[in-house]
């Protein structure tokens, strides 16, 4: 993959430092004597413990907050007031609950002053980029929080930002969904697909600095100063078993800590292997959201064969956590589990190579060829006229097999599920699922035709008994 040439000098920080001054005459310093370039083409990481002054520097580059001393430049010009070439992801969502998708994706372009129209076009065309077709009328507590983070992101992105930033924007997110999602901006840096000339992220995991990063700044603190400055010349996309990645991330470990510091080996965990749960009689999804799933098998990737529980210690998760989602894995052909070990499938394989597009079309295939309450969906609407059937119908067919609280967990995932591969869309406040014109029926069909119209009949009559 071709990496964009780092050349043009964006931002330039000057022995610039920030302090605050308490009512007693006392100064508090945050930072002192930066002197940082951010150049076009290029990832560049900030990392520091706690208290060396990250956020801060970070904000004085936006023009949120004004240098104490030294000075910044926006092209080689005093920035005065906020940076008009910055945008902004924060570690919290940040969105207005009572408005759409869409709505928060334009906000920045309409406090930009532009017109209802172009504003419109710009905010859908970088939700389709960000991988959110089909959510563009739900609202923030409709969406997981990896989605919400997507709007986060398609909203900054709108307003074509020269320097997007990113203040710890997958800390809030569990492992699987952040992994997912740091791999899918990756993949849109580097094929060109997103308006920026350049990325500075605020993190403070070692890793994710070394996988995303062309260079890494590592601060101090009392006072916040730059300690180092690492180029990272690895290509992407990285290897994190390369003997040359765990030399990076030793030396930024090394770094960061007190060298004298006795390096402490974590303790041995033990995961007792779980009983296999009988399989229901009706097919149970579990409430899984497609990003971990692709988190999952991304993590899987140039790995033949891997140990489950091996698995859940390195993500530091227990098995109850880890098991949903590698059963709803399987249950979409991304991976086999054989004695124990888990491996990615040749359909996973096409999933991970795909982007956003291919890979919804990838979910939406899978999932009506091998979900039957998709399947029983998908029917019952292209048998309405109107395309529309409200969600209580598919509750009473799910309360003839599970709880009253699971069927709507069951219909919750069903409806997440579908909505990420455009199968179908929802309306919350009516409580309607729905097909919507655009949708590529006559493709869905074939991938229906597949399964033969014995099946097809069969499933049929089950529902017209239900």
């Amino acid at each position: 993959m071709t990496v964009k040439s780092a050349t043009e000098h964006l931002i330039t920080l000057q022995g610039a430092g920030k302090y605050y001054r308490q009512p007693n005459g006392q100064q508090i310093v945050i930072l002192e004597n930066i002197n940082l370039e951010l150049r076009s083409g290029e990832i560049v990481a900030l990392l520091g413990p706690s208290g060396s002054g990250k956020s801060t520097l970070m904000r004085m580059v936006a023009g949120l907050i004004p240098p104490s001393q030294g000075k910044v430049e926006y092209h080689n010009q005093p920035l005065v007031g906020l940076n008009p070439g910055v945008a902004i992801v924060f570690q919290s969502f940040a969105l207005y609950p009572w408005l759409t998708v869409l709505e928060n994706v334009e906000l920045g372009l309409k406090a930009k002053g532009e017109a209802p129209d172009p504003r419109r076009k710009k905010a859908l065309r970088m939700i389709d980029i960000i991988g959110l077709d089909g959510f563009e009328n739900a609202y923030p507590k409709e969406l997981s929080g990896g989605m919400r983070q997507r709007v986060g992101f398609a909203r900054a992105l709108a307003v074509e930002p020269e320097l997007l930033c990113m203040d710890e924007p997958f800390s809030a997110l569990d492992v699987l969904t952040a992994e997912n999602l740091r791999f899918e901006l990756l993949d849109l840096w580097l094929e060109r697909r997103i308006p920026t000339k350049a990325i500075l992220i605020v993190t403070h995991g070692i890793e994710e600095a070394v996988i995303l990063a062309d260079r890494i700044i590592v601060l101090g603190r009392n006072p916040g100063r730059i300690r180092a400055e690492l180029p990272v010349t690895l290509p992407h996309y990285r290897d994190r078993k390369h003997p040359s990645f765990q030399a990076l991330v030793d030396q930024v470990y090394k770094i960061i800590t007190n060298p004298e510091l006795e390096k402490i080996e974590p303790a041995p965990t033990t995961v007792s292997p779980q009983e296999p749960r009988p399989e229901p009689k009706y097919q149970s999804l579990p409430p899984v959201r497609v990003g971990s799933i692709a988190g999952l098998i991304e993590l899987l990737e140039d790995r033949p064969k891997t140990d489950l529980y091996r698995l859940g210690q390195e993500l530091q998760l227990e098995v109850d956590d880890i098991l949903p989602i590698v059963e709803a894995a399987k249950l979409m052909s991304f991976v086999e589990i054989a004695e124990g070990d888990i491996s990615v499938t040749s359909i996973g394989q096409q999933f991970i190579a795909g982007g956003i597009d291919e890979r919804k079309q990838i979910v939406r295939n899978q999932l009506l060829t091998n979900i039957r309450l998709v399947q029983q969906i998908y029917r019952l609407l292209e048998a309405k006229r109107n395309q529309r059937i409200p969600e209580e119908l598919v509750l009473d067919i799910l309360e003839n097999h599970f709880s009253p609280e699971e069927a709507k967990r069951q219909l919750n995932t069903v409806i997440d599920w579908g909505r990420y591969a455009e199968i179908y869309s929802y309306n919350e406040p009516a409580g309607q699922i729905f097909l919507e014109e655009d949708i590529d029926k006559g493709r869905l069909r074939s991938v229906e035709q597949e399964k033969g119209e014995e099946e097809s009949g069969g499933e049929s009559e089950e529902m017209n008994n239900s």
